[in-house]
């Protein structure tokens, strides 16, 4: 099977993000890295195209030399990953779309609702796929809750719970010269939310991906607790989802001593399902009558889905990267015209985004109760 062919924007000398998507995206065997605008800067460009081994040439100065070069040549880039603070997002998706690339975008998918929005039109005209990574949907044990959810395993679903806890942001580190703390603070580069646009997002998204529900109303409280910062760094959401269920969604970068404290707790009326990213070979499947299951990863007992997700067997940990590296394989199976629509896209993208404005609008504004949709109004109690 012959390798895909990867662009990558950003992930330069110093980045985060940019050196884990290569690491996920080559980890079967069925993408390559094989060019890069890896910087603003040209001769930092250069030098992080040293670094991951790439062909001198194809270490661009800009994101728009490469897609043009790369165009031109026989063996060009089937598709480019965006890794890059989220005011830059747009541009280098719109412009990586209509040369016909096909993009894989870090979250969020963009700055704010409007450029959102505005990328999907780009997207719906666009003749090659768009994809984002909201890693945890990734994760063998949450599409294993997805299914059993689906199947009526703890039937109907009347609470979810979901948390995304750090600490790291406890202190006003931006003023140290943080790189990543220095964008993610800044309403220029970040965009209109803080901490709920950087994690939040992803507490929301896997609420709706795993319970298969959707968000109607909420209410906020969002605060910028360390002094002098600009965005929340800590967020408070109350939810009700189309079904009756209610819903709690708690944000923080300012949780001192959490790490990457990112759990879903879904409850139904006869049972509940328990997942926690930093055990995330563990499924806590809860039953009305108190028995208690743990479901592993590598045991055979689980959905076709989840064990297509799982590569080693029962006892090895798996973790971030092989659950970042399962959206790169579902991805690849898109590009080939193969594989399920489990894949995160331009709607969650939407609904992330739309989520996010109206959170910081509803709390900054006091507005108690909001709909997440216009069309969701006549649902506001």
């Amino acid at each position: 099977m012959k390798r895909l062919r990867m662009g990558l924007v950003g992930g330069g000398p110093g980045a985060f993000i940019g050196p884990v998507h290569r690491i996920a995206a080559e980890l079967d065997g069925e993408i390559e890295l094989v060019a890069g605008a890896f910087s603003s800067d040209p001769e930092r460009s250069r030098q992080a195209g040293e670094i991951y081994g790439i062909a001198p040439e194809r270490a661009y100065a800009s994101y728009a030399e490469m897609f043009a070069a790369e165009r031109q040549r026989e063996d060009g880039i089937d598709f480019v990953t965006i890794a890059t603070p989220n005011h830059t997002h747009l541009p280098i998706a719109r412009a990586a779309l209509e040369a016909g690339i096909a993009v894989m975008s870090d979250k969020p998918a963009t700055a704010t609702l409007d450029e959102a929005l505005a990328l999907a039109d780009v997207v719906d005209e666009a003749n090659a796929p768009y994809a984002l990574s909201y890693t945890y949907s990734g994760y063998p044990m949450v599409r294993q809750a997805r299914e059993m959810i689906a199947a009526g395993a703890i039937g109907p679903v009347r609470k979810v719970v979901a948390e995304y806890l750090q600490g790291w942001l406890a202190e006003p580190i931006e003023m140290d010269g943080n790189k990543q703390a220095g964008w993610r603070t800044q309403p220029g580069k970040s965009g209109l939310g803080g901490a709920i646009g950087d994690i939040g997002v992803h507490a929301f998204h896997l609420a709706e991906f795993v319970t298969g529900l959707e968000v109607r109303t909420l209410c906020a409280d969002l605060a910028a607790v360390v002094e002098g910062r600009a965005l929340d760094d800590d967020a408070s959401v109350l939810l009700r989802f189309d079904n009756g269920a209610r819903g709690v969604l708690l944000a923080s970068q300012v949780a001192v001593g959490e790490a990457n404290g990112l759990s879903l707790r879904i409850y139904g009326t006869h049972g509940a399902l328990i997942w926690r990213q930093e055990s995330p070979n563990r499924l806590e499947y809860r039953h009305l009558d108190g028995r208690c299951e743990i479901l592993t990863t590598g045991l055979g007992h689980l959905s076709p889905l989840a064990t297509a997700a799982t590569r080693l067997p029962a006892g090895h940990p798996e973790g971030y990267l092989e659950a970042f590296a399962n959206l790169y394989r579902d991805f690849a199976q898109r590009l080939r015209g193969e594989g399920s629509d489990i894949l995160p896209g331009i709607a969650d993208g939407v609904r992330s985004m739309r989520f996010v404005e109206r959170a910081v609008i509803a709390s900054r504004d006091g507005l108690g109760w909001v709909a997440l949709h216009e069309h969701d109004k006549e649902c506001v109690a």
